[in-house]
């Protein structure tokens, strides 16, 4: 069964499918791109690793929670409360450092090793304050002060997007392409929930012809191949959440589809 929205399933984005939907996502670039690039290139999934947790906090042991018994006492007004000493623990939440992984793809020059092209896919920790995103904006900068062409792919509505300079129209979704010897130019490739995923070329060197990324092809395959049709309920609340007049579209072109009721 096709997907049956025409672009981005916002559904994929639920933190539930997101993770699995990345990793088939990456895979299935990598794959694609492989098939289509000049014998002296090769695609390699590389990753990055980095400690987080829910508050983004690598401090653990520091109490935000004070526990305090209220006594009435002779010398004082009853309404008065005093800080005691107990002598039994409760239970309480500290953070946890994660090791976090994420994965992205980089085009390689096979004789010298020479990355040409890094294809990024936004995770939702890239997109909001704290440690995924310090880890991403600092390879960003690392490759826009390079040689390396820099292909980000977000399709995440939620969280902070990556900087961008200048006027632009603020959509739903949105791909960049920054080729080495155009910056601080880029191609920006915005899209709503609406719109099929718009094709662009993928920048190799100056002499190689650039194959096009389609991918929209890629993420209707998956959504097949991973059989979510059988794993998500249209009839749930969406998470995140859609802008009220693309949630009465969404509603509509479901239950068209039989998918609502």
């Amino acid at each position: 069964m096709n997907s049956p929205f025409p672009g981005m399933n916002p559904y994929l984005e639920n933190p539930v499918f997101w993770s699995e939907v990345h990793h088939r996502f990456i895979t299935a670039i990598a794959d694609t791109i492989e098939e289509n690039i000049p014998p002296q290139y090769r695609v390699a999934i590389e990753q990055r690793t980095y400690l987080s947790d829910d508050s983004d906090s690598l401090l653990v042991g520091i109490p935000d929670v004070s526990v305090f018994s209220q006594q009435t006492s002779p010398q004082q007004d009853s309404s008065t409360a005093i800080q005691t000493s107990t002598s039994e623990g409760i239970t309480v939440m500290i953070p946890f450092p994660e090791h976090i992984t994420e994965k992205y793809l980089e085009i390689r020059e096979v004789s010298t090793g020479f990355v040409v092209t890094s294809i990024e896919v936004l995770s939702p920790k890239n997109k909001r304050p704290g440690e995924g995103r310090k880890a991403y904006e600092l390879k960003r900068k690392k490759v826009l002060v390079s040689l390396t062409h820099l292909v980000e792919i977000d399709l995440l509505r939620s969280g902070k997007p990556m900087s961008i300079l200048g006027e632009f129209p603020v959509t739903d979704y949105q791909n960049i392409v920054s080729k080495s010897e155009t910056r601080p130019q880029a191609k920006l490739y915005g899209f709503s929930i609406r719109e099929p995923i718009p094709v662009f070329p993928l920048p190799l060197q100056t002499e190689d012809i650039e194959p096009i990324l389609d991918l929209q092809s890629l993420l209707h395959a998956i959504y097949k191949r991973a059989r979510y049709y059988l794993a998500i309920d249209y009839n749930q609340e969406l998470v995140p959440p859609l802008k009220p007049e693309d949630a009465v579209w969404s509603d509509t072109l479901l239950r068209e589809q039989r998918l609502k009721t």
